[in-house]
Protein backbone atom coordinates (compact mmCIF):
# COMPACT_ATOMS: atom_id res chain seq x y z
CA UNK A 1 0.00 0.00 0.00
CA UNK A 2 1.76 3.43 -1.07
CA UNK A 3 1.32 6.79 0.84
CA UNK A 4 -0.45 8.70 -0.76
CA UNK A 5 0.82 12.05 0.81
CA UNK A 6 3.11 12.66 -1.15
CA UNK A 7 1.33 13.26 -4.15
CA UNK A 8 -0.98 15.71 -2.47
CA UNK A 9 1.96 18.00 -1.17
CA UNK A 10 3.57 17.23 -4.97
CA UNK A 11 0.46 18.48 -6.63
CA UNK A 12 -0.13 21.31 -3.81
CA UNK A 13 3.45 22.45 -4.44
CA UNK A 14 2.56 23.06 -7.78
CA UNK A 15 -0.81 24.44 -7.71
CA UNK A 16 0.56 27.42 -5.48
CA UNK A 17 3.88 27.52 -7.78
CA UNK A 18 1.98 27.87 -11.08
CA UNK A 19 -0.42 30.62 -9.34
CA UNK A 20 2.29 32.53 -7.54
CA UNK A 21 4.26 32.67 -10.93
CA UNK A 22 1.19 33.54 -13.31
CA UNK A 23 0.77 36.70 -11.51
CA UNK A 24 4.57 37.50 -11.35
CA UNK A 25 5.42 35.83 -14.75
CA UNK A 26 2.82 38.12 -16.73
CA UNK A 27 4.23 41.33 -15.94
CA UNK A 28 7.69 40.32 -16.17
CA UNK A 29 7.49 38.94 -19.90
CA UNK A 30 5.21 41.53 -20.87
CA UNK A 31 8.32 44.06 -20.10
CA UNK A 32 10.82 41.65 -21.16
CA UNK A 33 8.59 41.68 -24.82
CA UNK A 34 8.40 45.28 -25.14
CA UNK A 35 11.24 46.40 -23.31
CA UNK A 36 14.39 48.55 -24.86
CA UNK A 37 16.37 48.53 -21.46
CA UNK A 38 19.98 47.99 -21.73
CA UNK A 39 19.74 45.69 -18.57
CA UNK A 40 17.25 43.24 -20.40
CA UNK A 41 19.71 40.71 -21.88
CA UNK A 42 21.00 41.06 -17.90
CA UNK A 43 17.59 39.86 -16.42
CA UNK A 44 16.44 37.47 -19.23
CA UNK A 45 19.60 35.33 -18.49
CA UNK A 46 19.08 36.17 -14.68
CA UNK A 47 16.26 34.27 -15.23
CA UNK A 48 16.86 31.37 -17.58
CA UNK A 49 19.81 30.63 -15.44
CA UNK A 50 17.44 27.46 -13.71
CA UNK A 51 17.41 25.71 -17.40
CA UNK A 52 20.89 25.11 -17.41
CA UNK A 53 22.43 25.23 -13.87
CA UNK A 54 22.16 21.78 -12.16
CA UNK A 55 19.27 21.70 -9.55
CA UNK A 56 21.76 20.45 -7.04
CA UNK A 57 23.96 24.14 -7.38
CA UNK A 58 20.84 26.31 -7.24
CA UNK A 59 19.15 24.29 -4.06
CA UNK A 60 23.12 24.13 -2.37
CA UNK A 61 22.41 28.52 -2.89
CA UNK A 62 19.03 28.40 -1.54
CA UNK A 63 19.86 26.79 1.86
CA UNK A 64 22.13 29.02 2.83
CA UNK A 65 20.45 31.84 1.48
CA UNK A 66 17.26 30.47 3.15
CA UNK A 67 19.50 29.17 6.40
CA UNK A 68 19.04 31.05 9.55
CA UNK A 69 22.97 32.31 9.73
CA UNK A 70 22.72 33.77 6.50
CA UNK A 71 21.44 36.56 5.06
CA UNK A 72 17.33 36.62 4.20
CA UNK A 73 17.20 33.77 6.13
CA UNK A 74 18.72 35.44 9.36
CA UNK A 75 16.76 38.42 8.77
CA UNK A 76 13.28 36.26 8.29
CA UNK A 77 13.96 33.86 11.24
CA UNK A 78 14.79 37.69 13.69
CA UNK A 79 12.04 39.66 12.68
CA UNK A 80 9.48 37.13 11.85
CA UNK A 81 10.14 34.22 13.16
CA UNK A 82 9.84 32.53 9.91
CA UNK A 83 12.24 29.35 8.69
CA UNK A 84 12.30 29.00 5.36
CA UNK A 85 14.85 25.98 5.30
CA UNK A 86 13.06 22.38 5.33
CA UNK A 87 9.78 23.85 5.20
CA UNK A 88 6.66 23.93 2.98
CA UNK A 89 7.04 27.54 2.25
CA UNK A 90 10.84 27.28 1.78
CA UNK A 91 9.72 24.35 -0.92
CA UNK A 92 7.34 27.43 -2.61
CA UNK A 93 9.76 30.16 -2.50
CA UNK A 94 12.59 27.83 -4.00
CA UNK A 95 9.94 26.34 -6.87
CA UNK A 96 8.91 29.36 -7.83
CA UNK A 97 12.31 30.96 -8.19
CA UNK A 98 13.68 27.46 -9.99
CA UNK A 99 10.44 27.56 -12.29
CA UNK A 100 10.42 30.81 -13.38
CA UNK A 101 11.63 30.23 -16.73
CA UNK A 102 8.89 28.36 -17.97
CA UNK A 103 6.19 30.52 -16.63
CA UNK A 104 7.64 33.71 -18.63
CA UNK A 105 9.41 32.44 -21.11
CA UNK A 106 6.29 31.45 -23.46
CA UNK A 107 4.46 34.36 -22.60
CA UNK A 108 6.79 36.43 -23.46
CA UNK A 109 7.55 34.86 -27.16
CA UNK A 110 3.54 35.11 -27.21
CA UNK A 111 3.51 38.58 -26.66
CA UNK A 112 6.17 39.48 -28.70
CA UNK A 113 4.59 37.76 -31.72
CA UNK A 114 1.83 39.79 -31.48
CA UNK A 115 1.11 42.93 -34.03
CA UNK A 116 1.66 46.40 -32.76
CA UNK A 117 -1.27 47.13 -34.83
CA UNK A 118 -3.82 45.30 -31.63
CA UNK A 119 -1.97 47.42 -29.10
CA UNK A 120 -1.62 51.11 -30.74
CA UNK A 121 -5.52 50.50 -31.41
CA UNK A 122 -6.19 49.78 -27.77
CA UNK A 123 -4.24 52.90 -26.71
CA UNK A 124 -6.04 54.85 -29.37
CA UNK A 125 -9.19 53.88 -27.45
CA UNK A 126 -8.33 55.55 -24.57
CA UNK A 127 -7.11 51.99 -22.37
CA UNK A 128 -4.19 52.38 -20.18
CA UNK A 129 -1.35 49.39 -20.52
CA UNK A 130 -2.42 47.39 -17.76
CA UNK A 131 -6.40 47.40 -19.86
CA UNK A 132 -4.83 46.78 -23.12
CA UNK A 133 -2.56 43.94 -21.42
CA UNK A 134 -5.49 42.45 -19.64
CA UNK A 135 -8.07 42.67 -22.39
CA UNK A 136 -6.31 42.67 -25.04
CA UNK A 137 -3.01 40.85 -25.47
CA UNK A 138 -4.01 38.26 -22.76
CA UNK A 139 -6.92 36.72 -24.46
CA UNK A 140 -4.91 36.50 -27.70
CA UNK A 141 -1.94 34.80 -26.35
CA UNK A 142 -4.39 31.61 -24.96
CA UNK A 143 -2.06 28.83 -26.05
CA UNK A 144 0.73 30.58 -24.82
CA UNK A 145 -0.93 31.26 -21.47
CA UNK A 146 -1.91 27.56 -21.75
CA UNK A 147 1.76 26.32 -22.31
CA UNK A 148 3.31 28.14 -19.63
CA UNK A 149 0.87 26.97 -16.84
CA UNK A 150 1.68 23.66 -17.93
CA UNK A 151 4.91 23.72 -18.67
CA UNK A 152 5.46 25.19 -14.91
CA UNK A 153 3.01 22.95 -13.74
CA UNK A 154 4.39 19.67 -14.61
CA UNK A 155 8.62 21.25 -13.51
CA UNK A 156 7.53 21.57 -10.02
CA UNK A 157 5.58 18.37 -9.83
CA UNK A 158 9.08 16.77 -11.50
CA UNK A 159 11.12 18.14 -9.17
CA UNK A 160 13.78 16.35 -7.05
CA UNK A 161 17.28 18.00 -6.30
CA UNK A 162 16.41 21.61 -5.40
CA UNK A 163 13.20 20.12 -3.36
CA UNK A 164 15.43 17.59 -1.61
CA UNK A 165 18.42 20.28 -0.59
CA UNK A 166 15.53 23.05 0.48
CA UNK A 167 13.08 20.86 1.85
CA UNK A 168 14.42 17.69 2.89
CA UNK A 169 12.44 14.53 3.63
CA UNK A 170 10.35 15.00 6.06
CA UNK A 171 7.12 13.04 5.99
CA UNK A 172 3.77 14.98 5.38
CA UNK A 173 5.69 18.20 5.24
CA UNK A 174 8.42 18.40 2.70
CA UNK A 175 8.16 14.80 0.98
CA UNK A 176 7.32 15.35 -2.35
CA UNK A 177 6.66 11.87 -4.87
CA UNK A 178 9.93 12.64 -6.87
CA UNK A 179 11.87 12.07 -3.13
CA UNK A 180 9.49 9.33 -2.22
CA UNK A 181 10.33 7.21 -5.42
CA UNK A 182 14.21 8.11 -4.43
CA UNK A 183 13.70 6.50 -0.95
CA UNK A 184 11.96 3.25 -2.46
CA UNK A 185 14.86 2.89 -4.21
CA UNK A 186 17.11 3.17 -1.68
CA UNK A 187 15.83 0.76 0.05
CA UNK A 188 15.42 -1.42 -3.00
CA UNK A 189 11.62 -1.40 -2.76
CA UNK A 190 11.66 -1.17 -6.76
CA UNK A 191 7.63 -2.16 -6.79
CA UNK A 192 6.13 0.45 -4.85
CA UNK A 193 8.96 2.85 -6.74
CA UNK A 194 7.41 1.75 -9.47
CA UNK A 195 4.06 2.59 -8.88
CA UNK A 196 4.86 5.85 -7.85
CA UNK A 197 6.71 6.70 -10.94
CA UNK A 198 4.01 4.66 -12.91
CA UNK A 199 1.19 7.20 -11.66
CA UNK A 200 3.45 10.17 -11.99
CA UNK A 201 4.53 9.45 -15.51
CA UNK A 202 0.98 9.13 -16.28
CA UNK A 203 -0.03 12.16 -14.54
CA UNK A 204 2.65 14.44 -16.23
CA UNK A 205 2.16 12.28 -20.31
CA UNK A 206 -1.58 13.25 -19.35
CA UNK A 207 -1.44 17.03 -18.90
CA UNK A 208 1.14 17.73 -21.69
CA UNK A 209 -1.02 15.81 -24.04
CA UNK A 210 -4.33 18.24 -23.34
CA UNK A 211 -2.08 21.15 -23.43
CA UNK A 212 -0.57 20.00 -27.33
CA UNK A 213 -4.58 18.69 -27.68
CA UNK A 214 -6.01 22.17 -26.66
CA UNK A 215 -3.72 24.01 -28.47
CA UNK A 216 -4.09 22.09 -31.67
CA UNK A 217 -7.75 22.56 -31.39
CA UNK A 218 -7.09 26.29 -31.41
CA UNK A 219 -4.75 26.59 -34.15
CA UNK A 220 -7.71 24.60 -35.82
CA UNK A 221 -10.42 27.07 -35.02
CA UNK A 222 -8.15 30.40 -35.34
CA UNK A 223 -7.39 29.28 -39.04
CA UNK A 224 -11.42 28.03 -39.99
Amino acid sequence: MIDLQPFWITFKLAMLTTAILFVIGVPVANWLSGSRNRFKSVIEAAISMPLVLPPSVLGFYFLVAFGPSHGLGRFLDQYFNTRLVFSFQGLVVASVIYSLPFMVHPIQSGLAGLSPNLREASFSLGKSRWQTLLRVSLPNIKPSLLTGIVLTFAHTIGEFGVVLMIGGNIPGQTKVVSIAIYDEVETMNYHTANIYAAILFAATFAILLTVYFVNHRYAITKNL
